[in-house]
């Protein structure tokens, strides 16, 4: 049986650096870089994750449908 809708996708504006991590193809090195990166430019769309250096279309495409983009409260 298919586990579908099970887990809620991750906001990548407020992730940690261990949840990152848990993405296939996202290590520390690149956890980092994402809050980094966000600290400065704010995602606005999931696709916008591959402004980041070191996160490919192809590590995009791995995690496209698990993560997603909200405003911090």
């Amino acid at each position: 049986m298919l586990a579908v809708g099970l887990f809620a996708k991750m906001n990548i504006n407020t992730a940690t650096a261990d949840e990152l991590c848990s993405f296939k193809g996202i290590g520390h090195a690149n956890a980092v870089a994402i809050i980094e990166y966000r600290e400065k430019y704010p995602f606005k769309k999931p696709e916008n994750i591959m402004n980041v250096k070191g996160i490919s279309f192809k590590i995009f495409e791995k995690i496209k449908d698990d993560i997603e983009v909200k405003e911090e409260k």
